[in-house]
């Protein structure tokens, strides 16, 4: 009794206390800092930018058999495919998006949605207090440069996938604040527009930017490919024009080195690292591998568990046959290997440079290189009836001496519109842009029902099992899914959204 008599003096007690001060259940833990009580100190804005990329490094990367913006960037595409796991088939949703049979509630959708916004609203915070800093006028232009970037990345990578999207400029003060409705697509791309020539201005040069924060010409990037979007050609000839300080590598592989991070040619890569105390390693690599026993028979890798998730990200056939005879990349951006019952499994080999710890890996994530600087420049000035520039700029990708490949020579415009999309499918194969070319070129429904065609009608040329084949309504591509569903969360928060057509 003399127990229990103790327990109830001390809440007693503590209630007593409580009835004491009026704010005990109003006051923050000492652990958090209010709004109101940070974004004073430049240390302040150094630790806010920081954030804003955090949720950038989720978009590329969430994990083994995760949901990286690859799955619907390059498996939406023609360029990859995954390996059917008849063993395991607790990813299926992974390969709905593939098979053009994804709904609202998948895992992929949510991660690009969900993160876009986080970068969006983090993003906000910044650009809302920073104005009033007293800090240098450097370091403002600079942290308020980021922020506008990252905003405008953000608003564009959602209206390319999902069309109008709620646009956000403002930090939400409330829960009625944050159930906002879609914005036109036009409206969007306007703000992105906007947000990014406004960093482009603000931001520093590349030679005086810190090493993984982004600089001048990652804006002016991002400015030329939201116009291409909207087919300016003009605007995006000159804001590409505008982007300085890069150069290409003379070796292809060396540009996704571990060991060669942030190099010459690398405009925006999402920053990762293997430091087992950081916990922002890299996975992806694991994850594009064959289906494995033993990861480690692949050089680099370190022998133990199976990687029973892998099998995604597999390149095609049709993208094999694209490259060209003596095409240098080819060898650099895909493997192939025999064994386990394999013979000669395709695997994305560009991101493969082995593990100290498995399954972390020290990859960054590609977004904007300068060799698509090029390629959108070539693509910008054919459109404006410039043949002859527009090839010189094509030439220098494809016939760079890392390529192994002679200079090509076309005076037709529309050949030379082939040409720079077949290029771009190689020089930039497994880094996120296949899915969003078709779409904005306009054949996106044409290539995916011919490759889906193909698919049904020799599914173990694409990766399945003997006796195994894709459904009947797998690869029945109409243009209501050049769109992929907003996801279903956001519907049940906000029923006034509407859902895209076809879902």
């Amino acid at each position: 009794m003399k127990k229990y008599n103790l327990i109830y003096l001390i809440i007693a007690a503590l209630l007593g206390a409580t009835s004491c001060s009026d704010d005990f259940l109003t006051n923050l833990p000492e652990t958090v800092v209010s709004a109101e009580d940070f974004y004073k100190t430049e240390s302040d804005f150094a630790q806010a930018i920081i954030g804003v990329y955090q949720p950038v490094r989720s978009l590329y990367n969430t994990g083994l058999a995760g949901y990286g913006a690859w799955a619907m960037g390059e498996m939406r595409s023609d360029n990859t495919t995954f390996s059917y796991n008849i063993s395991n088939r607790g990813y299926a949703d992974r390969e709905y998006v593939d098979l053009f049979i994804d709904d609202s509630n998948g895992g992929s959708t949510s991660n690009k949605y969900n993160n876009n916004y986080y970068i969006i609203g983090r993003a906000n915070q910044i650009l809302s207090q920073i104005d009033d800093a007293d800090i240098s006028e450097a370091s403002k232009n600079n942290y308020k440069g980021q922020a506008l970037f990252l905003r405008a990345f953000a608003h564009f990578d959602l209206v390319q996938y999902f069309g109008d999207v709620p646009l956000m400029t403002e930090p939400a003060t409330s829960y009625e604040e944050t159930l906002k409705n879609r914005t036109p697509r036009a409206e969007v791309l306007e703000q992105v527009v906007a947000d990014a020539a406004e960093a482009a201005e603000l931001l520093p040069s590349r030679d005086a930017q810190a090493p993984g924060y982004v600089a001048n010409g990652a804006a002016y990037t991002l400015l030329g490919n939201a116009y291409l979007v909207l087919e300016d050609w003009a605007s995006a000839e000159a804001a590409l024009r505008n982007v300085s300080g890069y150069s290409l590598l003379s070796d292809y592989a060396a540009i996704f080195d571990p060991n060669n991070k942030n190099n010459a040619e690398m405009i925006f890569e999402v920053q990762f690292t293997d430091d087992p105390t950081a916990g922002a390693a890299s996975n992806w690599a694991y994850n594009f591998l064959p289906i494995l026993t033993n990861p480690g028979v692949i050089p680099g890798f370190p022998s133990g568990s199976t990687n029973n998730y892998a099998g995604w990200n597999t390149p095609t056939p049709d993208l094999i046959a694209e490259y060209e005879e003596g095409d240098l990349r080819l060898d650099a951006s895909i493997g192939f290997y025999t064994g386990e019952g394999y013979v000669n499994r395709p695997y994305v080999k560009k991101y493969v440079h082995g593990a100290q710890i498995a399954p972390n890996t020290n990859n960054d994530w590609p977004v904007y290189r300068y060799s698509e600087v090029l390629l959108m420049l070539a693509e910008a000035l054919n459109e404006q009836g410039e043949t002859g520039d527009a090839l010189t700029y094509l030439n220098m990708v494809h016939a760079h001496p890392r390529t192994g490949l002679s200079e090509l020579s076309i005076s037709s415009q529309s050949e030379l519109r082939e040409a720079i999309q077949r290029e771009r499918q190689i020089e930039l194969a497994f880094e996120n842009k296949r899915w969003t070319d078709l779409v904005r070129w306009g054949i996106a429904v044409e290539v995916m029902n011919a490759q889906g065609a193909k698919i049904k009608a020799n599914p173990q040329a694409y990766y399945y099992p003997e006796g195994v084949s894709p459904i009947n309504e797998a690869y029945n591509v109409t243009s209501d899914r050049l769109l992929f569903p907003i996801p279903e969360r956001e519907l049940r928060l906000n029923p006034d959204m509407e859902q895209n057509p076809g879902y």
